[in-house]
């Protein structure tokens, strides 16, 4: 676990960050509790397939119109089966971190994608440690940036999230002090500051 009590740094944030932006934190997921809700939902729909194919197969066995009816319990298999796919080949590519500044992802099937996020635009940060993650001593921190989606009149927030990380309590308590500490210099002008921290060109010190 990357932290900053020695500053040993991943460095794969170091081309999108601001010239004047210090990077805090950077860590890797663990692979077995990264992947395992993809091993839940791959054996869950493995299952639904097996029973698809099983029973239209002895269907088939009763009528010539049913004899290819199997074949469409191979699509969730292999929808399944690339989610799956897709979550472990983009292990090696997934980092997190998080700056004076915001907070950010990386991670990527194919090629590299960034995402970042300002802590003004984060509203609610929570940490939460399924049984799988506390065998491995890891856990899961979601942020909320207003990000809602709408199905049948139901409104389901959207949260980004970092899985899989190493003491996820510790890592929680220094990004919710860092935001709220960020906060506090965007929201009080230059005449309400000690002269101290005069205005807006001050750098954040998390000291």
């Amino acid at each position: 676990m990357e932290s900053t009590n020695n500053k040993i740094l991943l460095p794969e944030f170091d081309s999108i960050k601001d010239d004047k932006e210090e990077i805090l934190w950077t860590g890797k997921p663990k692979f077995i509790p990264f992947i395992f809700t993809e091993i839940l939902g791959g054996l869950a729909i493995l299952a639904f397939s097996a029973i698809w194919i099983l029973s239209a197969k002895n269907w088939g066995t009763n009528s010539d119109n049913n004899s290819y009816f199997w074949l469409f319990g191979l699509i969730p298999l292999i929808v399944g089966a690339f989610t799956f796919l897709k979550k472990i080949f983009s292990f090696p590519n997934t980092v997190y971190s998080y700056s004076d500044k915001r907070v950010m992802m990386r991670t990527g099937f194919i090629g590299t994608d960034f995402k970042a996020i300002d802590y003004d635009k984060i509203s609610d940060m929570e940490v939460t440690v399924s049984v799988v993650e506390k065998m491995y001593n890891v856990g899961t921190i979601r942020f909320f940036s207003g990000r809602t989606q709408t199905d049948e009149g139901n409104t389901t927030k959207l949260y980004d999230s970092w899985s899989a990380i190493e003491n996820p309590y510790e890592v929680f308590k220094m990004v919710k002090q860092t935001s709220v500490n960020v906060k506090t210099d965007y929201n009080y002008p230059n005449a309400l500051r000690p002269e101290t921290n005069p205005g807006y060109n001050t750098k954040y010190d998390p000291k």
